[in-house]
């Protein structure tokens, strides 16, 4: 059988695990502070001890409440923010989850005035900074600012080609390079966020042959 080409592989992700955690939560992705924030929101709750399924859900049901600004955010109760979080977590997650979305809200309205786009000026172009800015946010790891990072790269010319350690060594099992650089060469620009989502998907569902098959 002869060997697929980089690119065939790529495709195949594309294909069959090409889609966003933007996407999937239905959030249009643009440079404005409510699509910036709810990305914020779904990297945060990642940073949980839940799985990104399970984040996902959560972030979805946010807006379904219509939970999906800073200033709703924080104008919601604590109650409110767990009720609307989906079933199938822990209550303790969801207590901590609620808490910490309540918080980052609240530090993003005193310090950006519940706007992203600011974060990305006191930064500059430097992402590294920006990567250390996304977790003063209490409760957001070095995955959940990688999650962010990954998808607003698309909208913030400066962040690509962004593909984190998890992505590189994921990668690797792919038979692609590990190089953020090499990787962007593969796909279109606008499909490089599709590209490094389906990267992960691919690595949790560990369907690494499968797509190897596909691209061959």
């Amino acid at each position: 059988m002869t060997k697929p080409t980089r690119k065939a592989i790529a495709k195949a992700i594309l294909n069959s695990h090409g889609k966003t955690y933007a996407q999937q939560i239905g959030i249009r992705l643009r440079n404005a502070p409510a699509p910036l924030f709810q990305l914020l929101s779904v990297s945060l709750l990642v940073s949980g001890r839940i799985s990104a399924d399970q984040a996902v859900q959560a972030a979805a049901a946010l807006r379904q409440a219509d939970v999906d600004t800073p200033r709703k955010m924080a104008d919601t109760t604590w109650r409110r923010r767990i009720d609307s979080i989906t079933a199938g977590m822990s209550r303790r997650f969801e207590r901590k989850g609620s808490t910490r979305l309540g918080q980052t809200a609240q530090r993003l309205m005193q310090r950006y005035d519940g706007d992203l786009r600011k974060l990305r000026s006191e930064a500059g172009p430097n992402v590294t900074r920006q990567r250390q800015l996304l977790q003063q946010f209490q409760g957001m790891s070095a995955t959940g600012a990688d999650l962010f990072l990954r998808e607003v790269q698309g909208i913030w010319g400066e962040v690509y080609p962004y593909a984190d350690q998890h992505v590189i060594q994921a990668a690797r099992k792919l038979e692609l390079p590990p190089s953020p650089e090499y990787l962007a060469r593969l796909v279109p620009r606008a499909d490089f966020p599709r590209l490094v989502a389906g990267i992960v998907r691919v690595e949790l569902a560990s369907a690494h042959d499968h797509v190897l098959q596909n691209a061959a």
